[in-house]
């Protein structure tokens, strides 16, 4: 077992999360205890005017001198503090989008058994949890180091009594803090395993949509989604509860401590109290400090409560992402880097068996040569698109081999084939480009619309508003499905890849747009290209030159 395997969570988490930005951390949580320390200089000033105020002073230099005092510390505090949380909220996305990167870095070319749902969530939900532990958490603790011990050395200086107060009341609230926190923790953790498994679930039912809907379990979906709803809620707010528990708890001894003080202080100040000090009755002055900086006595423990949740909760993210860590993973054939394209006459030899993480999915054994148009087809499940990604290099074989242009597709061949390939999936997506770069994947500079033309698309771009200038949205936002499906082809075409793998091309489409879709395709294998299209769509297989039944 490593040193770092031999480490608790909560020292794991620390030297993953913590360690790599602890310098920031460091600076930010000095410049927060040097402006928590300007307040007792404060304090100081407007219990001198006061007092002077109660003696008969009414000079306003005495006030003018004390109010720009004040004012001078209450600037000085602003610009520390401004710049504490500047260190700390740069600390924090420069944590956040370095886990996020390696996260979905690794995923790509190494993907887990975790779905792709439980990866998006942890990516995008719960990553952001760690920017409270690391902006509020360390800073409170740092200040909790110090500027209470000053705050109670001050008060022991002014005041024996107000001291011993605050020191027997001081440490119930780092005790009772330590107490719920480790409650906080398990409700933090079984929160985030919810949110990672209401997000598997809508995912599995939004695949499974139409087949839902066709066998009219739409609405048993609907209630699991809804129960999966209610629990998730139940264990939000259990974490909640929890917090304003605490939160009251600490709340009260805060106050009861800042209440003694003020009530020994009143009573000194009328003279019904006479011990308590170092010697004579306590001064208006005295009183004054005293009283303002008791609340400021508890504020960093106060705070060190609220932000223990915090840490609690980034606790358990990180946890998340260890076991992530050390999950099975089977790596992408090659580095996915640009490179020449793979020499040779195309042509594909599929034999074996396509291992996916968990599962092994069996393949149809299948001979492609270059101008030929093949058809996958049969149910959902049988590994239509799974074959795809095998031909691609992007699901690496449990036994068998793939043989492309005469080669075996392994780790040296693997970019070079690639280069030779286009992708259509079944799922339009458009990156935030212009349609001018998106229908040049490679970067060429070429001219767009002969790849326009050769699938009929060139009116969609003219239609738009901005033309080649255009940004659609995500899905495709401001043409239809049909036409999303037209673009994606030409970005295949202007790709120039030798092979287009083709992922349910007609798939939810009416059959007039589909039948564009065909056309389409068949006019690519009549211009010389290669296809390997799944679909279910018979029409399609129909048109195409064989057709392999999975």
């Amino acid at each position: 077992m490593t040193d770092t395997q031999q480490q608790s969570p909560q020292a794991r988490a620390t030297a993953r999360i913590i360690a790599p930005v602890r310098h920031g951390l460091t600076q930010a949580g000095a410049l927060a205890v040097l402006a928590g320390l300007i307040w007792p200089a404060q304090a100081a000033c407007i219990a001198w005017v006061i007092s002077g105020w109660a003696a008969g002073d009414t000079a306003l230099g005495r006030t003018a001198l004390g109010a720009g005092l004040f004012a001078l510390g209450g600037l000085l505090r602003a610009a520390l503090d401004a710049r504490a949380g500047a260190l700390l909220f740069e600390a924090a996305d420069r944590t956040i989008a370095r886990e996020r990167a390696a996260l979905i870095e690794r995923e790509i070319r190494a993907p887990g058994p975790e779905s792709s749902a439980a990866v998006a969530a942890l990516a995008v939900q719960k990553l952001p949890m760690l920017q409270p532990w690391i902006t509020r958490y360390h800073v409170a603790m740092t200040r909790t180091r110090v500027l209470p011990l000053v705050f109670l050395v001050l008060a022991f200086s002014q005041s024996w009594a107000v001291g011993l107060v605050l020191l027997v009341a001081g440490p119930l609230i780092p005790l009772f803090m330590a107490l719920v926190g480790m409650a906080a923790e398990q409700a933090s953790r079984r929160q985030l395993d919810e949110i990672g498994g209401m997000n598997d679930m809508l995912m599995d039912r939004l695949s499974a949509l139409l087949d839902l809907r066709l066998l009219g379990a739409a609405d048993r979906a609907a209630q699991d989604f809804r129960d999966r709803a209610e629990a998730l809620r139940d264990r939000t707010m259990a974490v909640l509860r929890i917090a304003f528990l605490s939160s009251t708890v600490l709340e009260l001894f805060a106050a009861l401590g800042v209440a003694m003080v003020a009530v020994f202080v009143g009573f000194s100040l009328l003279g019904e109290i006479g011990f308590g000090t170092w010697g004579g009755q306590m001064t208006l002055a005295q009183g004054l400090f005293l009283l303002l900086i008791a609340p400021e006595y508890f504020q960093p423990l106060r705070d060190l409560a609220a932000a223990w949740h915090d840490r609690a909760a980034g606790i358990s993210v990180v946890a998340e992402l260890d076991a992530l860590d050390a999950a099975d993973r089977v790596a992408l054939i090659g580095t996915g880097a640009a490179t020449a394209p793979l020499d040779g006459p195309l042509s594909v030899d599929l034999h074996g068996a396509a291992a996916l993480p968990g599962r092994a999915v069996p393949l149809p054994s299948l001979q492609l040569r270059a101008g030929e148009a093949l058809a996958l087809t049969g149910p959902s499940g049988v590994g239509k698109t799974t074959t795809l990604a095998a031909v691609a290099g992007l699901v690496p074989l449990a036994e068998g081999r793939v043989m492309v242009c005469g080669q075996p597709l392994d780790a040296d061949t693997a970019d070079a084939w690639r280069a030779r390939l286009a992708w259509l999936p079944q799922v339009p997506h458009f990156p935030d480009v212009t349609l001018a770069d998106f229908l040049d994947p490679r970067g060429t500079g070429a001219d767009p619309w002969a790849a326009l033309d050769l699938v009929q698309a060139r009116h969609i771009v003219d239609r738009l508003p901005d033309g080649l200038e255009t940004r659609l949205g995500e899905s495709g936002g401001g043409v239809s499905g049909g036409e999303a499906r037209r673009l994606m082809l030409a970005r295949a075409v202007a790709s120039g890849g030798d092979l287009i793998l083709a992922d349910e091309p007609t798939a939810d489409l009416d059959s007039e747009t589909a039948a564009q879709i065909v056309a389409a395709l068949t006019g690519l294998r009549d211009q010389g290209r290669t296809l390997l299209v799944a679909t279910h769509d018979p029409a399609l297989a129909k048109a195409l030159d064989r057709e392999i039944a999975l």
